[in-house]
């Protein structure tokens, strides 16, 4: 939120959320979990996943749990406005804080009459957040995430289904209520672009943001599948997801090309490493476009690619299976 494997392990771990969080477990092989993100800070490695599970690591050799984790959720993704200050999501809206490295997390929101998961956060600075979910669940703060506000945004509604919505709000609040609750798409991503903010999800969902956040607009479609995963650059824009599907538009121009792609693993998240894009995807792929030529790789494992980040010319992964580490030629 977010990923085909991951979309099947909300449904195996929906029944773990609690009414009244609890404190993570703590656990010998906290790296060998289902880690869904990894972060890098100026502090070293954050990475999170199954059972509230939070670890941390210098090298991405070595990794230990943080200390205190007030959940035991699923996480789906984390961010950090710098070294000290970070956030993470999961299920049941759940969002926690971290003021010293991720050390030891607070919670800050947990909505388990919800039951709907966050699938991504993203801060701007230490006060200014979005975490963003199934069903079009958005929430923003301004002010670190003390306080959560929850947003619908109507903007991002087909015509039908506004003028829809309009004639439910006066006739039958109640049906307005409830429509408006899983009317919007999923939004599976959020992301900082030299473009504006842009939030990409389900059926083709693209949308962008010029004014920090307060207005969004939908891009054309382009694909009526998911997106899963946003990059950019100066000089393009690029989106990917469900069955290898991926999209990129130069900037100043209008037009998304698509890749014509012969394997079909979902692709998660996008990194550049040494001037091309590395794309990690289910079942151990990783895909490669460099000067317009997508190529891909296939790990021995087999296992989904959530998230990596580079650290030394390495490729550090967090997978179903756990921390993964490959080295990369410079």
């Amino acid at each position: 939120m977010k990923y085909l494997v991951y979309a099947s392990l909300i449904i195996s771990c929906a029944s773990l959320a609690q009414e009244a969080p609890s404190y993570a477990i703590s656990a010998t092989n906290a790296a060998k979990t289902l880690l869904t993100d990894i972060i890098k800070t100026d502090n070293g490695l954050i990475a999170v996943g199954k059972h509230g599970t939070v670890i941390k690591s210098i090298s991405g050799d070595i990794w230990h749990q943080a200390e205190t984790v007030p959940t035991q959720v699923l996480l789906t993704a984390v961010d950090f406005s710098n070294e000290n200050n970070g956030w993470a999501c999961g299920h049941d809206a759940t969002i926690i804080n971290t003021n010293d490295a991720g050390v030891n997390w607070q919670l800050q929101q947990a909505l388990p009459e919800l039951d709907k998961p966050c699938l991504d956060i993203l801060f701007e600075n230490d006060l200014k957040g979005f975490a963003v979910g199934a069903y079009g669940m958005f929430y923003q703060t301004t002010d670190g995430g003390k306080h959560w506000q929850k947003r619908f945004l109507d903007s991002l509604l087909f015509s039908d289904d506004r003028d829809y919505l309009n004639d439910l709000k006066e006739n039958d609040p109640e049906g307005y209520e409830a429509e408006t609750a899983s009317i919007l798409p999923h939004f599976n991503r959020i992301e900082k672009t030299d473009n504006g903010l842009m939030l990409v999800g389900e059926m083709g969902l693209m949308a962008r943001s010029i004014d920090n956040g307060e207005t969004w607009q939908r891009i054309e479609e382009v694909y009526p599948g998911s997106f899963f995963a946003i990059a950019s650059d100066s000089t393009q824009e690029i989106v990917a997801g469900l069955r290898g599907n991926v999209f990129a538009k130069q900037s100043g121009e209008q037009q998304w090309r698509h890749f014509d792609n012969i394997k079909t693993a979902t692709i998660n998240n996008i990194i550049n490493y040494n001037k091309q894009w590395l794309m990690l995807a289910n079942s151990g792929v990783i895909f490669h476009l460099q000067d317009g030529l997508l190529t891909h790789e296939q790990l021995a494992d087999g296992k989904a690619i959530l998230d990596g980040v580079i650290l030394d010319n390495r490729l550090i992964m967090a997978t179903e299976d756990g921390i993964k580490v490959k080295e990369l030629t410079p």
